[in-house]
């Protein structure tokens, strides 16, 4: 389960508007506590997909991951997910998420339907990384 509040949910809303019609992505940070993770703070991240496959695909670079882990751990957060946008496609993983994604983590798509955000949801990806189960979100305060 993973915890995203209704500001949380705003800006991963507005940034997938933003970047419509190309897949926008962020990193979420929070706290793990008894296995929910609580969503505390968003950071977007530049999609460093090259220009023609940006409309279907997100890329964060090594680089930009390992500079959030350092910044979650300066504010004693953790690394909990990516989000990222479908642009007119559902918010279910692609066999394209399925073969980059890690297990642990939560994988927050929204949808964009000519512009404009529509169906949030999250993903898990099982240990033996065959499949991702749908993963409960929680609105928190």
């Amino acid at each position: 389960m993973i915890i995203l509040n209704d500001d949380l949910t705003n800006q991963i809303n507005a940034h997938a508007e933003k970047e419509y019609p190309n897949e926008c992505c962020g990193i979420i940070l929070g706290k793990l506590k008894n296995s929910v993770k609580e969503a505390h703070e968003l950071l977007n991240i530049s999609n460093a997909r090259d220009e023609a496959n940006r409309h279907n695909r997100f890329l964060i670079t090594d680089e930009e991951f390992a500079k959030a882990a350092l910044y979650a751990a300066k504010k004693d957060y953790e690394v909990l997910g990516i989000y990222h946008s479908h642009p007119d496609h559902p918010s279910a993983p692609s066999q394209y998420d399925l073969e980059y994604a890690w297990p642990f983590y939560s994988y927050v798509i929204i949808s964009v339907e000519k512009g404009a955000a529509k169906l949030l949801t999250s993903w898990e990806l099982q240990n033996d990384r065959t499949k991702f189960n749908q993963e409960t979100i929680t609105k928190g305060e």
